[in-house]
């Protein structure tokens, strides 16, 4: 039987728009849409500049109340790599409502790794069918799997050692 808190999470994650929590795997490595998009500091951040390191994207908002569940999680998997230079994460907010909104969630929350400001849009060309959302992209710059609902540190391990495994591209594809 599942502790009631997974019950309330998955209830959530369906108010928000998420599937059923679970995994989408997209083993083809297709090609990662480009992005440059502002962090809090006004700083572009250029996922094409990550080449050669695994990048976790988080597609969040603020209204949405699963989303926080992820943040302890994703702090855990950055700080875990932090020595080795070879994972980022980077939380894209969703939020309309921009950074006046954002900045003061994630001081209460404690986040501790780069936000930066996107939009439902750029989460759609990503795959993201509901919030949280997590996608992985490998460090040959293709996706290597999608993720609805919230995501536990253990799991986040997996997908980064996944996603750093070499493999070659799906023909016609170009990550």
């Amino acid at each position: 039987m599942k502790p009631a808190w997974i019950l309330s999470v998955a209830l959530l994650a369906a108010a928000c728009g998420a599937p059923e929590p679970g995994t989408v795997s997209a083993k083809a490595r297709e090609a990662a849409p480009d992005f440059e998009l502002l962090d809090l500091d006004d700083n572009p951040v250029e996922l094409s500049a990550l080449r050669g390191k695994t990048v976790i994207l988080d597609f969040w908002a603020t209204w949405c109340p699963p989303c926080e569940y992820q943040v302890p999680g994703l702090n855990q998997l950055r700080t875990a790599h932090a020595d080795a230079d070879d994972l980022v994460v980077i939380g894209v907010s969703v939020d309309v409502d921009g950074v006046e909104v954002v900045e003061p969630w994630i001081q209460e929350h404690g986040v501790e790794y780069t936000i930066v400001m996107g939009d439902e849009k750029l989460a759609r060309k990503f795959g993201a069918q509901g919030f949280p959302a997590l996608v992985a992209v490998s460090p040959d710059g293709g996706i290597d799997s999608r993720h609805s609902g919230v995501i536990e540190y253990g799991e986040l391990e997996e997908i980064v050692a996944e996603a750093a495994v070499e493999r070659p591209a799906e023909p016609g594809s170009s990550p």
